[in-house]
């Protein structure tokens, strides 16, 4: 895919990995449109991103907003050619505990994590088909390979997107205008995962630059850090399922 000239909304796109790929594609040459709940938020991120940058308010993980973000896009923004599906939930929940709340925190990170992206996915597509080249970025997380006992849920979300976006891909030939990527980020130093350890993390450039190289080359699959290996193992065994 071209890395330039671009028009691309990024949900999340405030802070962390969002802004961080934001800044990244911005310095491009891409025209960047930020999405997130905070306006104080979106407004301060801003002032990093080019002058072109635009921001959109609002909570995709809310039926009527992403309908309103789809009419504004549509509207305001109809060259608009590549999403990067970015905003995310999640909760630390102890599984063994009595009053842990787990079925509503699921409910929160399924919603936000998984069928808030089908949902805006399936109302902007009629516009991305119009373009002469268009992606679908969605971000999971190396949790689709090694989940772990503090995000249970949170995993089972990104699980659940992982295989979504497979499908995806699958639907449309080479020969549609649409590519389908799905970026794997390893442990992320970003307040988003501050209560996991996130300090340990890698930076967020490191994520946004393993994105615009995988654009560049059309790799849709997208591991970064740890998550390589994972990836690789996770491959080699599908290698051996088919022989």
């Amino acid at each position: 895919m071209k890395t330039t000239g671009n028009t691309i909304f990024i949900s999340g796109g405030s802070a962390g990995i969002g802004l961080a790929i934001a800044k990244k594609l911005s310095a491009a040459g891409n025209k960047v449109i930020i999405n997130g709940r905070s306006e104080e938020r979106l407004q301060n991120a801003l002032k990093e991103l080019d002058k072109t940058a635009v921001a959109i308010q609002g909570d995709l993980s809310i039926s009527l907003e992403r309908i309103k973000i789809v009419e504004e896009l549509r509207n305001n923004h109809p060259e608009l050619n590549i999403i990067i599906n970015n905003a995310g939930a999640a909760f630390i929940n102890d599984l063994s505990g009595q009053k842990n709340n787990a079925a509503e925190k699921a409910y929160q990170e399924i919603n936000t994590n998984y069928i808030s992206v089908i949902d805006f996915t399936a109302l902007i597509l009629p516009l991305l088909l119009q373009q002469t080249e268009a992606a679908i970025v969605n971000v999971s997380s190396i949790a689709v390979f090694r989940p772990n006992k503090y995000l249970p849920t949170y995993s089972a979300s990104k699980a659940a997107l992982h295989s979504y976006t497979q499908g995806l891909r699958d639907t449309f030939s080479e020969n549609d205008p649409l590519n389908v990527f799905e970026l794997y980020p390893p442990l992320v130093n970003t307040d988003f995962s501050a209560e996991i350890g996130g300090a340990n993390g890698i930076p967020p450039s490191e994520v946004a630059d393993e994105l615009f190289t995988a654009l560049e080359k059309n790799q849709f699959e997208v591991p970064v850090g740890d998550s390589k290996k994972m990836h690789a193992l996770a491959n080699l065994i599908k290698e051996e399922v088919n022989h």
